[in-house]
């Protein structure tokens, strides 16, 4: 197994997790220590697809940079700022999510248009004034358009009356409506139909490399982590058992993903 590769060299790291411990059920029969000294670096401009069993501490990952989990010791940067403390919406101003479930991302009740001005002004001050602004109506036609599923015909249709897939499509461009500095993608092709999930896992990857988002998948799907982004990491007991770049990561097969699988699954008795 691979050990967690050194970016410490490259000058533009976007995100630093340093030294961050994480326990659950702390002074319980069930207590659980997962990170204990973790770091972790991303670099500017990566797509980091990071894969492992459940409990291997990837969704708790992407929880602790969100910051709706808070961590027992250690610190977290972005663009060497600490927001280890910073609540979860501060720091949505600068980070986009999508979640596996297509509904957290849009709201049913109202129109694409309606979604989208809601997107649009996520980081301006509230006050009274019209909420949607129709003169920014051609700004959203052309980014539903990059979509290429003809939602940009569809502003006033609720979005609640949407497919899945497209529902999903939606959330991921309204998560990068605004300027963000980092993209989270929770398992956001999990809940959808093979070919769905096909035609989301696409337009994620043209979206990213469109707007040049840095990103952190966590996916399920060797397929994807295989075929998509520039880094893989895989996670095992709140450790990075693989972490690959560029040509190295290239490198790798579903089956020699596989291999590491059943060898841990060998090591943990399994």
């Amino acid at each position: 197994m691979s050990s967690q590769t050194d970016f410490n060299n490259f000058s533009d790291t976007l995100v630093s997790i340093k030294n961050v411990d994480k326990t659950f059920n702390k002074g319980s029969v069930n207590e659980v220590s997962l990170f204990k000294g973790f770091s972790l670096d991303i670099i500017k401009n990566q797509f980091v697809s990071v894969v492992g069993s459940n409990g291997s501490g990837k969704t708790t990952l992407l929880n602790l940079i969100c910051g709706n989990m808070e961590t027992d010791t250690g610190n977290i940067y972005l663009k060497d700022r600490n927001i280890t403390n910073l609540k979860e919406h501060q720091r949505a101003k600068f980070i986009g999510r999508v979640f596996q479930d297509p509904s957290k991302g849009t709201c049913s009740s109202l129109t694409i248009l309606e979604n989208m001005s809601l997107a649009d002004n996520k980081n301006i001050g509230y006050s009274l004034r019209i909420g949607v602004n129709k003169k920014r109506k051609d700004y959203y036609c052309s980014q539903l358009q990059l979509l290429k599923l003809g939602l940009e015909n569809k502003l006033d249709q609720q979005v609640g009356t949407l497919s899945g897939g497209q529902r999903q499509a939606l959330a991921l461009l309204i998560s990068t409506m605004t300027p963000i500095d980092l993209l989270i993608l929770d398992e956001h092709t999990a809940a959808l139909d093979p070919k769905s999930s096909e035609n989301v896992m696409e337009l994620t990857d043209h979206v990213i490399k469109e707007k040049k988002i840095t990103t952190l998948m966590v996916t399920h799907n060797l397929k994807y982590a295989v075929n998509y982004g520039n880094r893989i990491i895989m996670m095992h007991d709140g450790k990075c058992v693989v972490d690959a770049a560029g040509e190295k990561k290239h490198s790798y097969e579903i089956s020699d993903l596989l291999k590491i699988f059943n060898e841990i699954s060998i090591e943990c008795g399994n």
